[in-house]
């Protein structure tokens, strides 16, 4: 029995026209053209509109970062620029009416539905994109099928997509990836931007152009709710999601990728034991492991641990952090490494919100500072830990060069101001420098700023917040001018 005879086609056109408003009403659902857009869309929609290469753009990410939001925003933007609605198509993929449809039938039924003989010069939005077996194939063929036709989808279910868009979609698929909210956009979504400015700060023997605040207790007031509730543009808008961030964060978050989308992708037989898995990491995020330690600790057996980790890395929950020594050189056998949530905010979600003076803030901060960088692709950032006989130290984050496997800085990020008045204290950032002849290197603090010299060192340290503010700001740039 075909099931797919049993949905009347007008029923399905009947949804594509509820999806579709603005073929009628030229607008988007109020719902979303009410929402800021985040400061990644002056970087995303530009691909949207490149027709000069033969490509479908593929959006990715972890859930609720706002991917839904930017193809709307998408949509209202290709309309403020004059192209005609009725040649721009939404479809929500994730809904179960068109489940027994390829994405060619959905796009015979737009046709169809808006009286079309073809589809030059229009815009197909598919939205979860993963619900849809054997998409990147599909996609592929549509890709050839219609050259004058520009396909954006997006999807969550991000290993998925990353996997079989490398493997089977070479050439045709561009990649996008949305990561969860940096700060500064956070402060940019809750129009705070009135508490920076630009300055410049002491790096070294320069002056380099910086974002400053005039209010850092202001700053860092935000700052401690960003690490609570800052990863998702919805959370920071509503006081209500706030209010009961366990569940949604829980429900949406967590529990759909890790009971729903990960065991559907990968077979994995033991959903429970990979919840556990996961709330174990998310307590100790910024902690360091040993698959030892961990087999110990969580009653899991190595291999599988491995499996769950690239799971979990693959499906941007956590990011693992690898080790390297006082040169910046890899240990041949990985027995230690760091794992961190990819957004702090998710801690809040499984636990409770965290004060600043609690014991936790200094991991979080460290998860906070590597989920700014995280926005950056391609960059090898490490963390240094080394035992020469009696000289032992960490360095929290080393940045190595590819080329020549060099240190080309170290940070160490602290919550707290006791380094500024006690710089010598410093003693693993101290031998760091000296062993790899730095002059120079960055401290952050909870609200004190200013150069601190140790002999020939020169510290530059700065709060935490502003310090996070300014990875988002000049990745941002870098992207933007790229």
């Amino acid at each position: 029995m075909d099931i797919s005879s049993l949905i009347p086609t007008e029923k399905i056109i009947e949804r594509l026209r509820y999806e579709n408003p603005w073929w009628v009403n030229k607008q988007i659902p109020e719902v979303y053209s009410s929402m800021a857009k985040r400061l990644y869309f002056s970087l995303f929609y530009p691909h949207v509109t490149e027709n000069n290469i033969r490509r479908a753009l593929v959006l990715m990410g972890p859930r609720r970062v706002g991917k839904t939001v930017m193809l709307f925003h998408s949509i209202q933007q290709l309309m403020t620029e004059n192209v005609n609605p009725q040649k721009i198509f939404f479809v929500g993929v994730d809904n179960p009416i068109y489940v027994h449809l390829s994405l060619e039938d959905i796009l015979n039924l737009c046709k169809q539905s808006l009286h079309q003989q073809n589809l030059n010069g229009c815009f197909v939005f598919f939205d979860e994109i993963q619900y849809l077996k054997d998409w990147e194939r599909h996609l592929k063929v549509l890709v050839d099928s219609y050259p004058e036709t520009k396909f954006i989808v997006s999807g969550s279910a991000a290993a998925a997509l990353k996997w079989h868009s490398t493997e089977s979609g070479a050439g045709r698929f561009t990649d996008f990836m949305l990561p969860p909210l940096t700060f500064q956009e956070y402060i940019h979504l809750k129009n705070m931007n009135h508490l920076i400015y630009s300055g410049q700060i002491q790096y070294g023997g320069n002056q380099i152009p910086y974002c400053l605040t005039h209010d850092i207790k202001a700053l860092n007031k935000e700052y401690v709710h960003y690490l609570n509730f800052g990863g998702y543009p919805e959370v920071v808008l509503s006081e209500k999601i706030q209010s009961d961030m366990g569940r949604y964060v829980k429900n949406d978050i967590v529990d759909k990728v890790l009971l729903r989308d990960l065991p559907s992708l990968y077979g994995i037989k033991d959903v429970q034991e990979l919840n556990r898995f996961f709330t174990y990491i998310a307590y100790n995020t910024g902690n360091e492991f040993s698959y030892e330690r961990m087999s110990q600790e969580s009653g899991i057996q190595k291999d599988t641990l491995k499996k769950y980790l690239d799971y979990l890395e693959a499906a941007f929950l956590i990011k693992v952090l690898n080790r390297v020594d006082i040169n910046a050189k890899r240990l041949k056998r990985v027995t230690s490494f760091k794992v961190y949530l990819t957004n702090p905010s998710l801690r809040t979600a499984l636990f409770s919100p965290t004060s600043e003076t609690d014991s936790e803030m200094g991991n979080l901060v460290e998860t906070a500072v590597l989920s700014q960088w995280m926005h950056r692709e391609k960059l090898d950032l490490t963390y240094a830990q080394w035992k020469e006989g009696r000289n032992e130290g960490e360095v929290d984050l080393v940045l190595v060069d590819n080329k020549n496997y060099k240190p080309v800085w170290g940070v160490e990020i602290k919550w707290s101001n006791r380094y500024f008045e006690r710089p010598n204290e410093l003693k693993s950032l101290i031998h760091f420098c000296r062993t790899n002849h730095f002059q120079k290197a960055l401290v952050t603090s909870i609200d004190q700023s200013g150069v601190k010299q140790v002999d020939d060192l020169v510290f530059s340290f700065l709060p935490a917040s502003v310090y996070s503010y300014n990875i988002g700001d000049i990745t941002l740039k870098m992207r933007t001018n790229h």
